[in-house]
């Protein structure tokens, strides 16, 4: 089945202080149509505290192909890694 409206991606946030997480897509005529389709779809029990839907053709995504030409440059940056530092007496971890 073909459709005619644009297709939305869609995030829902679990609880507060949580990071939104992809829920899957839908087809809608427009952003209001789309979250009000979001939440019948994937928050029906309430498990959600937030909902965000971004039309498809607005995301841009790296390759999985690419990927160790495209994430390469961070492995040179050790200041990244804070590998390199001690810890101080009594601390397990931070």
């Amino acid at each position: 089945m073909t459709s005619d409206q644009p297709l939305w991606e869609v995030f829902v946030r679990p609880r507060r202080g949580l990071s939104h997480t992809h829920a899957g897509s839908l087809h809608a005529p427009d952003a209001d149509m789309a979250l009000r389709h979001a939440r019948d779809l994937y928050t029906r029990r309430q498990e959600g505290v937030s909902i965000w839907v971004v039309p498809a053709t607005e995301i841009t995504a790296s390759s999985p192909d690419e990927k160790d030409s495209f994430f390469d440059p961070a492995a040179d940056k050790i200041y990244r890694h804070p590998t390199f530092y001690e810890l101080p007496e009594g601390v397990a971890h931070l």
